[in-house]
């Protein structure tokens, strides 16, 4: 994903990438990257830039945060499976520094929680909901971001507030308020998100695909956008996207 994002920006008239960072050891630490070059110094690397576009791990994520915040940078986050403490911490460097924090930066899965939302609400608790999710078999968590970000919109509304990750054994008749989560990992799927709502006689099938990941790189290259000249704040797709292009 970082090198999808890295590649998007260097072909933007109004962006520069000034470099990057791997772990201490990387094979890439050294070789040139923009106008600048790979190191595993962040704080070396904040120091040159106006905006920091982070896709590591959630430990990671949380101290370049704080790094950038220290330096007074803007900072948008893809990484997926924080935890409630590690989200917060990202909020909390929100009071400092403008920070878009997006588990999937798809403009059409951004349309599909729109889409999700509106379903809900029109057709209330007596059809049954199921959110299904297929990745690539190396993802480290589950569900994504992206189908724990519908569950929640499901949740809100229509007052379903059971939430059920696969089932096993003599489970019985499903409740009427109850959300069952299904992940699949496989081959090399970038990534697959279906809501279904049924009831008896038919059902509708709300689904996102994504076919490469620059659907993902262009949502953060207009985040990057986005925080030039942004106030301090916690922000999301949605608020990039209903900004001025």
């Amino acid at each position: 994903m970082g090198s999808e994002v890295c590649r998007l920006v260097v072909e933007q008239p109004d962006m520069e990438l000034v470099g990057g960072v791997e772990a201490k050891g990387h094979r890439l630490v050294g070789t040139k990257l923009g106008t600048g070059t790979v190191g595993s110094d962040l704080s070396a690397v904040i120091a040159g830039a106006d905006v920091v576009a982070d896709f590591s791990t959630a430990d990671a994520s949380v101290a370049g945060c704080r790094l950038t915040a220290l330096a007074g940078k803007g900072f948008v986050c893809g990484v997926t499976g924080l935890s409630p403490t590690q989200r917060n911490a990202l909020q909390d460097c929100g009071r400092q520094i403008p920070v878009v924090y997006e588990p999937n930066f798809s403009v059409g899965v951004s349309v599909l929680g729109t889409l999700v939302a509106e379903a809900s609400s029109r057709l209330g608790p007596d059809y049954d909901v199921e959110v299904i999710e297929t990745h690539h078999r190396m993802k480290r968590d589950a569900p994504s971001g992206t189908a724990a970000r519908l569950v929640e919109i499901l949740k809100a509304g229509a007052g379903r507030a059971r939430v059920v990750h696969g089932r096993q054994g003599a489970v019985g008749e499903k409740p009427k308020f109850e959300i069952g989560v299904s992940s699949i990992r496989t081959g090399g799927v970038i990534g697959e998100h279906t809501v279904v709502f049924g009831c008896a006689g038919e059902r509708l099938e709300l689904t996102h695909k994504a076919e490469s990941r620059a659907a993902f790189a262009t949502g953060v290259v207009a985040a990057v956008r986005f925080l030039r000249g942004r106030a301090p704040g916690f922000y999301s797709i949605e608020d990039v996207l209903a900004s001025p292009h």
